[in-house]
């Protein structure tokens, strides 16, 4: 079963996932943590913690998707009614973030 979301084109997908990671680093550099070594390039954002874990968010473009990966799990998230909600769970993207995030920080955080 195909789910639809809100992209007509590749084009479009691109850059809604390059705004939203850019976004997102924003709020990583917020956190001001010195644990956090956060990277951006074309369609990835990579936050490496101080002890070499990492969590990774990709574009999938063939499928107009965002894979998070982290504490060796996978999500899928796509956009539908403007919000990124993973594919199975139906779980915020944000939520999920959030509560990796604090889990390695030791705090509540939240991003965005």
């Amino acid at each position: 079963m195909e789910r639809k979301t809100d992209f007509e084109d590749d084009a479009e997908f691109r850059l809604a996932v390059s705004q939203l990671l850019e976004e997102l680093l924003d709020g990583v550099d917020d956190l001001e943590d010195d644990e956090l070594d956060p990277r951006l390039t074309p369609g990835n954002l990579s936050v490496t913690f101080e002890d070499e874990s990492v969590i990774l968010l990709s574009q999938q473009t063939p499928t107009h998707e965002l894979w998070l990966s982290a504490n060796y799990t996978a999500w899928h998230f796509l956009r539908t009614g403007g919000s990124w909600v993973e594919r199975d769970t139906g779980e915020s993207l944000l939520d999920v973030l959030s509560k990796l995030f604090s889990e390695k920080l030791g705090e509540s955080v939240s991003l965005l």
